[in-house]
């Protein structure tokens, strides 16, 4: 399914913190969004799911408005991992993931054996089976990330947002979380991420999205997006972009300017 972003302003009552955003992405993609701590990453993330109202513009899922559909349609197409969360309840993991099923139950029913069979399948997706029986609030910050993922997995959406899915997972995990991005995007998912790493855009993404001050500076594919000049804009920093040879293929990294020791 289609993903489009049309001249959107969002923000907060009494509070404007971007405008003007644009961007489409089609089914099987992978687009990464770059922007600073404060840039207004996560409130567009927000905005696109219908959790905080638009200022302006539009949002599509395939030929529909985003004001056509319900909250329940919502929540059909679009799944939603958010950059962290504790947790108070001391739920099983499993039943963690089970409750990303509740968008396609109806009132007062409860799980049956297909959506099991799906949660457990999300598990394994994610590679988290082994935590299957333990307590949610028990494990670490990391592994409560990878629970997120499959618990929208369970939803079956068509559209997968997540904000900043590897931002609490050590290297190991990290490539791992993105292994499976490239993966389920093979099976036609349109998935949207936040990262504070543009390696990892180069390693994933078919788009791009730098959001600065709550504006799109730059959209396109990534060779053609991330370079010196938009990283300085963007970050205020220097950076080198380089390619290297890795595993046989030309790959192109983002190295700091430092200054000497």
């Amino acid at each position: 399914m289609k993903l489009a972003v049309e001249n959107l302003s969002f923000g907060y009552p009494g509070k404007r913190v971007g405008a003007g955003v644009s961007l489409a992405l089609d089914a099987g993609e992978v687009m990464c969004l770059l922007g600073p701590n404060g840039g207004g990453k996560t409130t567009l993330f927000k905005t696109i799911l219908g959790l905080i109202p638009a200022q302006g513009g539009n949002v599509r899922f395939g030929d529909t408005p985003f004001d056509r559909l319900s909250r329940a349609e919502v929540a059909r197409i679009a799944g939603y991992v958010p950059q962290a969360h504790s947790g108070y309840f001391p739920f099983s993991v499993f039943d963690v993931v089970l409750m990303g099923r509740a968008a396609h139950l109806g009132p007062f029913s409860m799980p049956g054996k297909r959506d099991r069979e799906i949660a457990r399948a999300a598990l394994a997706t994610i590679g988290i089976e082994r935590l299957a029986d333990s307590i949610y609030t028990r494990i670490s910050g990391g592994e409560r990330q990878m629970v997120l993922i499959a618990r929208a997995l369970a939803q079956e959406p068509r559209v997968l947002i997540m904000d900043e899915p590897t931002a609490s997972l050590d290297f190991g995990n990290q490539v791992r979380v993105l292994e499976r991005i490239q993966r389920l995007a093979r099976t036609g998912l349109a998935i949207v991420l936040s990262t504070h790493d543009p390696d990892q855009a180069f390693l994933v993404a078919d788009r791009v999205a730098m959001l600065h001050e709550g504006r799109l500076v730059r959209f396109g594919p990534p060779a053609e997006t991330i370079t010196p000049e938009s990283l300085k804009l963007v970050y205020g920093v220097d950076i080198a972009v380089m390619e290297i040879a890795a595993a046989g293929d030309a790959r192109r990294v983002c190295v700091p300017a430092l200054a000497p020791r």
